[in-house]
């Protein structure tokens, strides 16, 4: 029998039946009664005529409700299209003219819907999260969960297609990534199977869950009948609070909420007792950070995944055993770790052929989380799916052990005076410094080199650093040519996508457009 997303719930329910299967504020639902609403919820789509492979969006902060509306759409056989609040009016109306939903979910932020949304779902149903009734027109989620009846389970499974996740990455055009049954449950196992969840874990989730590394989590958790506890949104001091309150033993952060949190002054004051794992990923992280992490957070392990919402999202995982701080294996800590239970892992040169050991080149992935395909795109498809391989567009190396070294987005290598300048080993010496927060570096035409490396510095609150001051020290830490030749320092917050990455390309054009930028080095 082919895998299905919804056999985890039913085995959920049937174990745990009377225990609590999530956590949301006052809210804490036991397995049945969960199971129960989300059959409701199943009914009422079905009636309001949603059928196999049809889509329903959502928008929406994290919550009990999102969780129902995910296996409620599988369970009545359609696809769920997560949309990024964070976007605008434009940018979401594009998304809902290309995936065609027949039903929209908003909760309560989002009533004031922006009029190019409200234009693009001018003929569909919008249901509000509620607890009474809802405004006009909107309908009211919780009366038709109260008045649907329950429907059967459409039996989808295998490479039919269950979620409609939008990415552009930094560099491009949104797209529609189409995943399956099987890409879920695959990335389930990938997941399970480094961390050993099992019934005891109480997972914290705080990430967006339009973004697939969140809710690929929903699943995962529930395949192993664990503990759900959701916040609407990553809050940083609520974050601690309910990880001491819910005693939560799994917590997943990327590199800005890890920045976060360390910067909380009272850190040492929070009962973080239970937690113990850690993961993050979903953008790249300094070699600092991780250690500044381990060294606060001793008792916690720390495991690290790599990979793209085309691969649901894991690739490889570097686990705990492999962050380590000194000895012969120390390096391992700058590299992504190594292929996932279910994974196969490539390096290639521009044709396609694989690169021996040590030599950098495009990293490839195939294994069942590799996606269907872009949403009615199938140009974009066949530029990235050739022969069972997803091309990712990153560059990287393998070493003897197997272990993965992402050094680039292959669009962000810089060649400088015909050298090519990875921007991410750029931002790690970086980051080295103690008075840098955060850091991106971009390639700039430049007459004599072809393209110059230039890096954009935000200092720590309280801390001064100059342009001259980053140029020394980069060079002290690698090559003269890969260090930067002007320096932008900035006091605010660098731009980031909906996948917490740092937008580069913004940066690249708010840079083109003033005539002079940071200060240059000497020749």
């Amino acid at each position: 029998m082919a895998l299905r997303l919804t056999q985890s719930l039913i085995r959920a329910r049937e174990s745990r039946r009377r225990d609590i299967g999530l956590i949301d504020g006052p809210n804490r639902l036991q397995w049945e009664t969960l199971f129960n609403r989300i059959q409701h919820l199943a009914g009422a789509l079905r009636s309001h005529g949603i059928r196999n492979g049809e889509r329903v969006a959502i928008l929406a902060v994290n919550s009990h409700r999102v969780f129902e509306c995910f296996y409620a759409t599988i369970w009545a056989g359609g696809i769920l299209a997560p949309l990024n609040h964070r976007l605008s009016g434009a940018e979401l109306a594009g998304q809902i003219a290309d995936s065609e939903p027949d039903i929209l979910f908003v909760s309560p932020e989002f009533l004031s819907l922006p009029a190019e949304v409200r234009a693009a779902a001018r003929d569909i149903p919008i249901i509000v999260f509620d607890d009474v009734a809802a405004p006009e027109p909107f309908l009211s989620y919780e009366a038709l969960i109260a008045s649907a009846d329950t429907c059967e389970e459409t039996q989808r499974q295998g490479d039919d297609g269950a979620l409609l996740f939008y990415t552009g990455g930094t560099t491009g055009e949104p797209k529609g990534v189409l995943l399956s049954h099987e890409n879920m449950v695959a990335n389930s196992l990938n997941f399970i199977s480094h961390i050993g969840m099992d019934e005891r874990t109480v997972h914290l989730h705080c990430g967006p869950l339009f973004h697939v590394a969140a809710a690929a989590r929903l699943f995962s958790v529930t395949q192993a009948a664990a503990t759900h506890v959701v916040l609407p949104r990553f809050v940083v001091a609520n974050v601690l609070q309910t990880i001491a309150a819910e005693r939560v033993t799994l917590a997943t952060f990327v590199p800005t909420m890890i920045r976060a949190l360390l910067d909380v002054p009272d850190l040492d004051d929070f009962d973080l007792s239970s937690l113990r794992y850690i993961t993050y990923g979903a953008a790249p992280i300094s070699e600092a950070l991780v250690r500044e992490l381990m060294r606060r957070l001793p008792d916690v392990r720390l495991v690290q995944s790599y990979g793209m919402t085309e691969t649901s999202p894991i690739a490889t995982m570097l686990g705990y055993r492999d962050h380590i701080v000194d000895g012969a294996n120390a390096g391992r800590l700058r590299s992504a770790g190594r292929a996932a239970l279910l994974a196969e892992v490539r390096v290639v040169d521009s044709d396609g052929n694989a690169q021996p050991i040590g030599a950098t080149g495009e990293i490839i992935v195939r294994g069942p989380m590799v996606m269907r395909g872009y949403w009615r795109n199938d140009a974009a498809t066949a530029k990235v799916l050739r022969q069972g391989w997803m091309y990712t567009g990153d560059i990287g190396y393998l070493d003897e052990d197997g272990y993965l070294f992402v050094v680039d987005r292959l669009k962000d290598v810089i060649i400088s005076g015909g050298e090519n300048v990875y921007s991410q080993e750029v931002e790690n010496a970086i980051s080295t410094h103690y008075a840098v927060w955060s850091c991106a570096v971009i390639g700039l035409p430049h007459e004599k080199w072809g393209e110059m490396v230039h890096a954009i510095v935000v200092p720590r609150a309280g801390l001064n650093i100059t342009a001259a001051e980053i140029i020394t020290y980069c060079r002290s830490k690698i090559a003269a040519y890969k260090c930067p030749k002007s320096v932008e320092i900035r006091f605010e917050e660098l731009p980031i996508s909906g996948a917490n990455k740092v937008l580069k390309s913004m940066l690249r054009a708010e840079t083109m457009r003033r005539s002079t930028v940071g200060a240059p080095a000497t020749d």
